[in-house]
C-alpha cells in the first residue's frame, strides 16, 4: 500500500473535566468523527493501518526538557482540582489524567509514520492524532498542545535517518510558534506557516508571527511566516501562497522529507479561522507537495474544530495521498488584495535569502511598507464561547453546509492511467496498475477526422489517431483519469489539432493545451476562450492573446521552475480547465525529469484529466516516466538548483506584464 494511516482510539480518552469555553472545542469527537468519515468513504480500508505507539521519554527529550516531561508524567495521578490549577498556568490548555498517555501516543504516531515512509514501507501517510502539537514549546504546553509532534518527528528523522533537509508546512490557521522556536536557528529545517494574524491582533498575538521574522543566525531565511491580516481567505489565496512563496523556496531547498502540520481550522466553516478555503483545496495543496522529496510526505493532524469541515478536509487530504484525482476548486480564482499584500511582504522579507525570489523580484510590484498595508475590515479577536464566537460559528456552519450541498461530495474512484502505443517497446517499463490500451476508435470516425489533414492519410498516422481518440473518449466519459499515446513525428501537429477539436466537440468547456516543441497554434482554431494554448519552445516570448501564449524553453533548472510556478500553474488554476492536452512534439527538448514535473504539476488543477501525446521517436523513456507521474508517483529530481539566466527571466517578465491584467492568479503583489 502507498499510504499509511496511524491512529489509536486511546487518543480519545482525554477530555475537558470542567467548564472552559475556550478549551471545549478540543474534544475527542474530532478524531471519532474524522475516522468515521474515512471509513464511510472507504479510505481507511485503502490505507495501511498502523496502531500508534507511545513515544519514549528519550524521544520526547529530542524537543522537550526532562523537567517538563516529568511534570506531564505526574498529571496521571492528579485530581480534577489539581489538574485545573496546573492547566491555568498555561495559555489555552487543559489536562486530564489520560493526557500524558494520549500525548505520548500522538508523538509516537508521528514517529511511526516517519519510519514507515523513510524505510520505504509506504510512500506517504497521515497520523490522526490529538492532542495537537505545533504550539508546544520546550518546557511549556500551549494552545491545546502538549508535546510538539511534528518537531519531534523532524528531530527523529534527522537523528535516526540522517536527513539533512526537512520541509515543514504548517497550514493550521494559528501560527505554530512552538515549531518556529525549536528550529529558528536550524538551516536544515525550512518551516513555512500561514496563519490568521490581523496585524498582531489574533492569537497568539506575537510579533514573531509576522513576515519579518525569518529565523535566527544560521537559520535566517529558513523560517517563513505568511500572515493573513483579514479573515475570509479562500482557495485562490491559498493557491497563490503556494505558487508564489512556498513552492519556489521548496524547490530551491530540495527537501528529503515533507512534514505537514495539518490543521483544518483554516478551512471553511471553522469558527476559529473564519476562512473560506473549501475541503478540496487541501487535496490540491497535498498533491502539489507530493512533487517534492520523492513524494515522501507525512501529514499530522493539528487543529480543526468544526467537525464536518475537519472531516471533509481530512478525507480530501487522504485521497490526495492515495493518488486519487482532485475535485475542481470552487469559486473565482482571484486572490484578495489583503492576501497579495501578505504575499508581497513575505517575498520581500525572504528575498535576501533565496535566489529564486531575488530573480522573481525583478517582475514584482514595488514593495509596500507595513504601515501602508490595507487595514480595512480588521475584525477583533473572538473569545471562544462568547456571543460573537457563537454567531461566527453558526454562520460558518451554514456556509459549509451550503457548499457541501453544491459539491455533492462523494468518493472519487482510484486514478486509472492507460498507455496506447502503435507498437509496444520491450524496453518500456510501466507501473503495475497502468493499463496497456489496445483499443481504437471506430474506423469510420477515424477516417472522418483524418480527412482534415493530409498528414493523417498514412496508415501509421491513422492507427495512432484511432488510439488517441479512443483514450480521449474514455477520459471524457470518466472511465480513465489520464492517458498517454505515441504519435508519428510527421503527424504530431495534425493529431494534436484533431484532439483539440474532438475534445471541444464532445463537451469539454475549457481545454488547456500545453504544446512543447515544433507545434504551432492550429491555423483556423477559434480564439474564443475555450482553449488556452501554451507553446513551450516557441521562437520568442509573446502573448498573441490572453489565450495564446508562446515562450522559449528555459535551459536552467531555475528558469524552468520559474516558468512553471510563475506562469504555467497560475494560468492553469485561473483557467480551471476540464482537460489538459500535453503534447511533446518533434524536437521538444525536455529532459525526462522536466517532462515528468510538468505533467505532475498539471494533474492538480485539472483533477488528473491529462492526455499526453508523445513524439514516437522519443519513446519509450518519456512514456515510462509520464505513466508513473500521471498514475500518482512522484517525479524524479531535476538535479541541482541552477539560477535562471537573465534572458529567461526577461522573457518571463515580459509575458507576465502582458498577461497579469487578465489573469489574476499571476499576481504576486497588490496592485498599486
Amino acid at each position: 500500500m502507498r499510504t499509511a494511516l496511524v491512529y489509536h482510539e486511546d487518543m480519545t480518552a482525554a477530555r475537558l473535566l470542567w467548564e472552559d469555553p475556550e478549551c471545549e472545542i478540543e474534544c475527542p469527537e474530532r478524531l471519532t468523527t474524522a475516522m468515521g468519515l474515512l471509513k464511510q468513504r472507504g479510505l481507511e480500508q485503502r490505507c495501511l493501518r498502523l496502531a500508534a505507539r507511545e513515544a519514549t521519554e528519550a524521544e520526547l527529550g529530542l524537543v522537550h526538557s526532562p523537567e517538563y516531561v516529568a511534570l506531564l508524567r505526574g498529571t496521571q495521578s492528579l485530581g480534577t482540582g489539581e489538574l485545573r490549577a496546573l492547566s491555568g498556568q498555561y495559555d489555552a490548555v487543559y489536562f486530564h489524567p489520560s493526557t500524558f498517555h494520549c500525548a505520548r501516543l500522538a508523538a509516537g504516531a508521528g514517529l511511526q509514520l516517519v519510519d514507515a515512509v523513510l524505510t520505504g514501507a509506504v510512500h506517504n501517510g497521515l497520523a490522526l492524532v490529538r492532542p495537537p502539537g505545533h504550539h508546544s514549546q520546550r518546557a511549556a504546553a500551549n494552545g491545546f498542545c502538549v508535546f510538539n509532534n511534528v518537531a519531534i518527528a523532524a528531530k527523529h528523522a534527522q537523528q535516526k535517518h540522517g536527513l539533512h533537509r526537512i520541509l515543514i508546512v504548517d497550514w493550521d490557521v494559528h501560527h505554530g510558534q512552538g515549531i518556529q522556536y525549536i528550529f529558528e536557528d536550524d538551516p536544515s529545517v525550512l518551516y513555512f506557516s500561514w496563519h490568521r494574524y490581523e496585524h498582531g491582533r489574533f492569537w497568539p498575538y506575537l510579533p514573531e508571527s509576522d513576515a519579518v521574522a525569518v529565523g535566527q543566525g544560521p537559520g535566517q531565511g529558513f523560517t517563513v511566516n505568511l500572515p493573513w491580516n483579514q479573515v475570509g481567505m479562500g482557495n485562490a489565496d491559498y493557491m497563490a501562497a503556494f505558487l508564489h512563496v512556498l513552492l519556489p523556496l521548496a524547490f530551491e531547498f530540495d527537501p528529503e522529507l515533507v512534514l505537514i502540520a495539518a490543521g483544518f481550522d483554516s478551512a471553511i466553516g471553522d469558527p476559529e479561522g473564519q476562512m473560506q478555503a473549501t475541503p478540496e483545496c487541501f487535496a490540491h495543496l497535498t498533491q502539489l507537495l507530493q512533487v517534492l522529496a520523492g513524494g515522501r510526505v507525512c501529514a499530522m493532524l493539528e487543529g480543526g474544530y468544526n467537525l464536518e469541515s475537519l472531516s471533509e478536509s481530512l478525507c480530501m487530504t487522504v485521497q490526495a495521498l492515495l493518488g486519487d484525482p482532485t475535485s475542481p476548486l470552487s469559486g473565482p480564482m482571484v486572490p484578495h488584495r489583503s492576501a497579495l499584500e501578505s504575499i508581497q511582504s513575505v517575498r520581500a522579507a525572504q528575498a535576501p535569502h533565496w535566489t529564486s525570489l531575488q530573480q522573481q523580484g525583478q517582475y514584482s510590484a514595488p514593495i509596500l511598507s507595513p504601515s501602508t498595508h490595507s487595514s480595512e475590515g480588521r475584525p477583533s479577536p473572538l473569545l471562544s464561547g462568547g456571543p460573537e464566537f457563537k454567531v461566527a460559528a453558526a454562520q460558518a456552519t451554514a456556509a459549509l453546509s451550503a457548499l457541501l450541498a453544491q459539491l455533492h461530495l462523494r468518493p472519487t474512484p482510484p486514478v486509472c492511467t492507460a498507455v496506447a502505443l502503435t507498437a509496444l517497446d520491450t524496453a518500456l517499463v510501466l507501473p503495475p496498475d497502468v493499463l496497456h490500451q489496445e483499443g481504437s476508435a471506430p474506423k469510420e470516425e477515424v477516417q472522418a477526422w483524418a480527412r482534415l489533414h493530409e498528414a493523417l492519410a498514412k496508415d501509421e498516422a491513422g492507427s495512432a489517431l484511432g488510439k488517441v481518440l479512443y483514450l480521449l473518449d474514455r477520459i471524457l466519459e470518466g472511465q480513465l483519469s489520464s492517458g498517454i499515446a505515441a504519435t508519428p513525428a510527421p503527424a504530431a501537429a495534425a493529431t494534436l489539432d484533431v484532439a483539440i477539436r474532438c475534445s471541444l466537440s464532445r463537451g469539454a468547456q475549457r481545454l488547456l493545451c500545453v504544446a512543447v516543441g515544433q507545434l504551432d497554434w492550429p491555423s483556423d482554431l477559434a480564439d474564443d476562450g475555450r482553449t488556452l494554448w501554451l507553446n513551450i519552445r516557441g521562437k520568442e516570448a509573446v502573448a498573441l492573446s490572453m489565450f495564446h501564449v508562446s515562450m522559449p524553453l528555459p535551459g536552467t533548472t531555475g528558469g524552468f521552475l520559474n516558468f512553471l510556478l510563475a506562469l504555467v500553474l497560475p494560468l492553469a488554476y485561473g483557467f480551471q480547465p476540464d482537460l489538459v492536452l500535453l503534447a511533446l512534439g518533434p524536437a521538444h527538448g525536455l529532459r525526462d525529469p522536466q517532462a515528468a514535473l510538468l505533467a505532475a504539476l498539471l494533474r492538480a488543477p485539472v483533477g488528473c484529466r491529462v492526455l499526453a501525446l508523445v513524439d514516437e521517436e522519443s519513446t519509450p523513456q518519456p512514456v515510462g516516466v509520464l505513466a508513473q507521474v500521471l498514475h500518482g508517483e512522484a517525479p524524479p529530481s531535476l538535479g541541482p538548483f541552477c539560477m535562471a539566466c537573465p534572458e529567461e527571466t526577461q522573457a518571463l517578465m515580459h509575458l507576465r506584464r502582458q498577461l497579469e491584467p487578465q489573469w489574476k492568479m499571476l499576481q504576486m503583489a497588490a496592485p498599486a
